[in-house]
């Protein structure tokens, strides 16, 4: 994925009220611009580090710019706009980077599925069947470890879609956890069960019901951003 328009490049000032950021961009221009992350964004940025962000001329948006890339305290680059993952995920499909959800015959985005009014990322058709795919950004990294965490904040939502993907496999159809992990110089993800305990629980549950957990790293630089490895799942 290029980043189009061109990524622009300032220093974060602060984030705050959770969507709002203030950049100074390298010519010395003082901005507020959109952060579209849910999370709590712990360790992916830092007060005074490098930020890369996309420039809208439109005139009804309220804020001129968006955050996308983050310099985190321990040096490396994440993606930070959550928005990208699904279409990251989907280019990588399409590719068949994503080896193990090869030969599908169709792809449908956002289908209504399950008994807790969800809705699920992917349901790709194969001749045999239906693989439901729901994917989580991951931006969690820690000092000295090569192994990024999901979720950086409580996720009900998160765990609610887990009980789906469980119920799926229980029934026999496939069922899949896809991580797009954001994050340079990363090996690995776990869950964060130290942040939430729950959001664990229920990744370990889906997991003995059948469903199948997949993570997938990035190459990401201020041009672009391309899934193209897979990486280890620590249960």
């Amino acid at each position: 994925m290029q980043f189009l328009p061109v990524l622009e490049e300032g220093r974060l000032l602060k984030r705050y009220k959770r969507f709002l950021a203030d950049i100074e961009t390298v010519t010395g221009e003082l901005m507020t611009i959109h952060c579209p992350n849910t999370g709590s964004m712990l360790n992916c940025m830092v007060e005074g580090g490098q930020v890369w962000f996309s420039r809208s001329n439109d005139p009804k948006r309220k804020l001129p710019g968006t955050w996308e890339i983050s310099e985190t305290p321990q040096g490396r680059l994440a993606c930070v706009n959550t928005g990208r993952a699904n279409r990251l995920i989907e280019e990588a499909l399409l590719a068949g980077v994503i080896t193990e959800l090869n030969g599908f015959t169709a792809l449908k985005r956002e289908v209504a599925y399950g008994q807790e009014n969800s809705r699920i990322d992917f349901r790709l058709e194969y001749p045999d069947g239906f693989a439901f795919v729901e994917v989580k950004s991951v931006t969690l990294g820690f000092d000295g470890s090569r192994v990024a965490a999901f979720p950086d904040a409580v996720t009900q939502r998160g765990a609610k879609h887990l009980r789906e993907l469980a119920s799926l496999a229980r029934d026999g159809v496939r069922a899949v956890q896809l991580y797009c992990v954001n994050l340079t110089e990363v090996d690995a993800v776990r869950p964060a069960e130290e942040i939430d305990p729950g959001y664990a629980a229920a990744l370990r549950e889906a997991v003995a019901a059948g469903v199948q957990v997949l993570a997938y790293g990035v190459s990401l630089n201020a041009d672009a951003v391309v899934v193209d490895r897979r990486l280890e799942v620590i249960i």
